[in-house]
Order: structure tokens, then sequence, then C-alpha cells
């Protein structure tokens, strides 16, 4: 196999690659960022806005849960496609690719005529937003040498955590605002998204790589297959069916037996999609663990808060996403704070044990919150939580892209973002189901058997006796209680598993230079165990 590297706007020369200055790293940042937090909000800005897009399109109720899962399945999946091909081909390209299927998507769903076409455009985001979320790191990786990354990586893990958190507050601006409506929570990112093709197209200059290679379809094609069968049971387990049922051992069976075929083809191919030799790095594998656990404190507690808002405290959908803002904020400064002292320093770990101790304790407050907590003592445990994750999110990807090579660089940040994103699809579908049931449990206590109905269906509380809507606020408020006492062992384990990360001084080169040096033969500056 050969393998040649050259400048990326002449790459038939054999000159030796042009490091980017701090003003050309900063300008392609911009359209990175931008890219990023459009593609992320997406994931999130129809929270808010599901009951009037349901009830425009007349859709079932079954399609509810379909309009975020089918992007975030599509996302999932497709990750680890994208971090392979990032290995082999002109990430300028696949960046600017990924960013025009999100523009697609993006406006189909704003246009959509009914329910069935507006599934499709989502599973277009969702395809766009993957190649973004898994791109975005991988071309900083590229630019920025580990030991600056921390500068930089703070600011992405702000916008990732904003992204998350800030959607269901726009979401539910657009739809109370009479002259835009809920279309826009889909149109709004397609200028933003054009801006950020632009932006990069003049601004990213990196090296292209060209190698003979062989893509591993068949490979690629059994991680899909097997992830959206896990991510599709995970969804409706506790819904549409027991978790303990006939359907269950069905897809659960047919995930493993999947992905199980997908391990033995990928420990034999010659270019697999996840190379599977990352995974004897330490590094590598205690992060992936920790970014599954993380997953579901960062999206199991988002989510639930934003219904904890509107029904146990009775918010608007604007009001509740304003509330989220102590998270944000938390969020924005631990991991724009953590970053510049890690660039400072040249220590990270620290900041992975107090981000996971953080977040546990994040986690044990609001387990103590119910329908009469003071909006200023919920604030402080929602900020509390956001510090938490804020310090661990992104510097899990700065530890593992510093023990790699740099060919894997890749594969390993989108093996990092898969399992956060999977862990964060199965706590939100796991955590929905024991929700859905704490609160059919509740209502039958209060109200007696025929009171439940056997499921547990969404009050309307502007038709409920006062009386009657104390109650069943306050037990919308001791349910979400339980999921985060629930969630607390997840940040616990996410603490332990940080602990036993070996900290390793961080690179002074940038992908790009470590590549070429690897390419050389010459040693690296840093022994990679």
């Amino acid at each position: 196999m050969t393998t040649t590297t050259a400048p990326a706007d002449s790459p038939e020369t054999g000159a030796a690659p042009q490091a980017m200055s701090r003003r050309e790293v900063l300008q392609a940042l911009s359209g990175l960022m931008l890219g990023m937090f459009v593609s992320i909000l997406a994931s999130t800005i129809v929270s808010n806005a599901l009951p009037r897009i349901i009830a425009d399109l007349k859709g079932s109720q079954s399609v509810y849960t379909w309009i975020v899962t089918t992007e975030l399945l599509a996302m999932t999946a497709t990750v680890p496609l994208w971090g392979k091909m990032a290995d082999l081909y002109s990430k300028k390209l696949l960046i600017q690719l990924s960013l025009g299927l999100f523009v697609a998507g993006s406006l189909i769903a704003g246009f959509t005529p009914n329910v069935e076409i507006l599934l499709l455009s989502r599973a277009v985001q969702g395809v766009g937003a993957g190649g973004m979320t898994a791109l975005a790191m991988i071309v900083m990786a590229a630019m920025i040498p580990p030991r600056e990354l921390g500068r930089y990586s703070g600011i992405f893990g702000a916008v990732f955590g904003v992204g998350t958190i800030a959607g269901p507050l726009i979401g539910g601006v657009l739809v109370d605002t009479s002259w835009l409506g809920w279309r826009w929570c889909f149109l709004i990112g397609v200028p933003f998204t054009l801006t950020a093709i632009f932006l990069l197209q003049k601004t990213l200059h990196l090296p292209v790589v060209r190698r003979q290679v062989k893509i591993d379809y068949l490979g690629a094609l059994l991680i899909i297959a097997g992830v959206s069968t896990l991510l599709i049971w995970s969804t409706l387990a506790g819904q549409k069916f027991e978790w303990a049922s006939g359907w269950t051992a069905i897809l659960v069976g047919a995930g493993v037996i999947l992905l199980a075929a997908a391990v033995f083809v990928e420990a034999r191919a010659a270019e697999p999609i996840v190379p599977l030799a990352i995974f004897r790095n330490r590094t590598v594998s205690l992060t992936v663990l920790t970014s599954i656990f993380v997953g579901v404190a960062m999206f199991g507690g988002t989510v639930f808060l934003s219904q904890y808002f509107q029904i146990s405290l009775g918010k608007s959908p604007t009001v509740a996403g304003l509330m989220s803002l102590p998270m944000i904020f938390g969020l924005l400064v631990s991991s724009t704070v953590a970053g510049q002292l890690i660039t400072k320093y040249g220590r990270w770990k620290i900041f992975l044990v107090a981000g996971g101790l953080v977040m546990t304790v994040g986690m044990l407050l609001l387990s103590r919150i119910d329908a009469h907590t003071h909006v200023v003592v919920l604030s402080a445990y929602m900020a509390v939580l956001g510090v938490g994750v804020g310090m661990l999110m992104q510097n899990l990807v700065l530890a593992a892209q510093n023990d790699v090579p740099a060919q894997d660089l890749g594969a390993t940040t989108s093996v990092l973002t898969f399992f956060r994103s999977m862990g964060g699809a199965i706590g939100v579908s796991a955590l929905g189901a024991v929700l859905a049931n704490r609160v059919t449990d509740m209502f039958t206590e209060k109200f007696g058997p025929m009171a439940g109905g056997g499921e547990a269906a969404v009050p309307d509380l502007k038709t409920l006796d006062p009386a009657i809507l104390k109650i069943v606020q306050q037990i919308y408020g001791d349910a979400t209680a339980d999921l985060f006492l629930i969630g607390t062992p997840f940040a616990v384990l996410a603490l332990l598993t940080v602990l036993f990360i070996k900290e390793k001084p961080l690179h002074t080169l940038s992908g790009t230079d470590r590549l070429a040096q690897e390419q050389t033969d010459a040693p690296p500056p840093i022994a990679v165990h």
C-alpha cells in the first residue's frame, strides 16, 4: 500500500505540509463550530415542537417518538463510517458533504407535507449530522497539536452542550411565535449551514492523503444494521412491548448476531471501518466506557428536565427552555476554563476526575427535586451537573486522541462519538420507560386502576381540576427525581473509570505533522502503548 501526503490545494505535489497559523486555525474553527452547532441543534430543537408538528401533519402517537429517534438512529449508526473515511479521504470534502446532506434534509423537513416524508428527511439530517459531529473533532486534531488542543476543544465542548440544551428553548420560542411556527425548527439551520460550508471552503487548508484503499462495505453494513436494530429495540421497549418479551429477544438477538458478524469481518478486513486494534489501547477502551456513561447523564438528564419543567412546574415551552440556561452556563464555563488550563499546564486527568465527581454530585442533587423545588435551588443543581459534564466530555476525546497513532485519529474520535451517542440513546429510552412505569404506578396508587389505564399518558394540565393538578404535578416531580437517582450509578461508574486512565504528556505536533512523521518511520515524540 502506498501513501503520500501533500498540500490540499495541490495534492499532486510532494512538498511537505505547511502548518496552519493561529489565525488560519481560528478562521477554520469558526466554520466548524457553526456547522457543529446547527447539526447538534437538529437533534433537540424539535422536542418542544412535537405536539404542534403531530397535530398539523395529522400524525399518530406512534410517530411522535420516531421524529426524534430517526435522526438519532441515522446519526449514531453512520458515525464510524464517517470516521473511517476521514482517515482515507479529504477531510475538507467529507465535512462539506456532511453539511450538504444536512441542508438537504432540513429543507425537505421544513416543507414536508406529511409525516412519512418528515421521517425520511430526519434520516437524511441524521446522516449529515453524524458526519459533522465526528469530523469536527477529527479536523481539529489534524490542525492542532494535543498540547494546544485544550484551548480549542473546551470551546467545542461548550458548543456541543449549548446545542444540546438550547435546542428546546429555541424550538419553544419558534412554536410560540405566530409568524414563524414549527417549520422553522428545521429551516432555521439552513442559512447557518450554508455559511459554514462557505467559511470552510475559504479557510480550511489540510493536506490530502492519497492512498490505495479498499473500503470494507460489508463491515459498514453490518455495523449500521446491528446498531440500528439495538437502538430500535431500546426505543420501543417499555412502550410498544415489555422489556422482557419475545420482541426483546428477537431484536436484541438479531442486533448481537449482526454485531458479532461485524467483529468477525472487521478483524479480517484490510481497511476496517472500526480498527479493533485501537481497543487494545487502554486509554481508548476506558474513554469509550466513560463516554457511554456521560451520554446517559448528558442526554437523559436534559430530556427529562424539559418535561419536568412543563408538567410538574407548569411552565410554557419557552420558559422551560429558559430554565435550562444554568446548565448551559455551567457547561460553558467549565469546558472553556478547563481547556485553557490544560493548554497552560499540560495536565488533563485532574479535570476528568473532577468532572466525574461533580457530575455525580449534580445527579444526586437533582434526585431531590419535586413539584415544590424553588427555581433558584433547581438552577444551582443544574449548574453543578453542567459543570461536571463540561469538564468530562471533550477532555475524554483529547485523552484518546493523544494516545493513538495519527493514522487512527479519525476512527478513534468517531468511536468515542458513536458510543457517547449510543449511550445517550439507550439511556433516554431506558429512563423514559422507567418514567412511564413510575408515573403509571403512581397514578394507579392515587386514582385507582382505571385512572392508570395501563399506560402513562401525558395529561393536559389545562383541563385538570386544581386539586387533581397538584397531585399530577407531584407525581411527575417525584418520578423525574427517581430518574436522576437511577442515573447516579452511571455517573459513579464514569468517575471510577477515569481514575484508571493513565495521564500521558500531550503531543506537541498536530495530527497532520504526526502522520507525516509516522510515514517516514521516525520515532514519535511520545511513545504510544
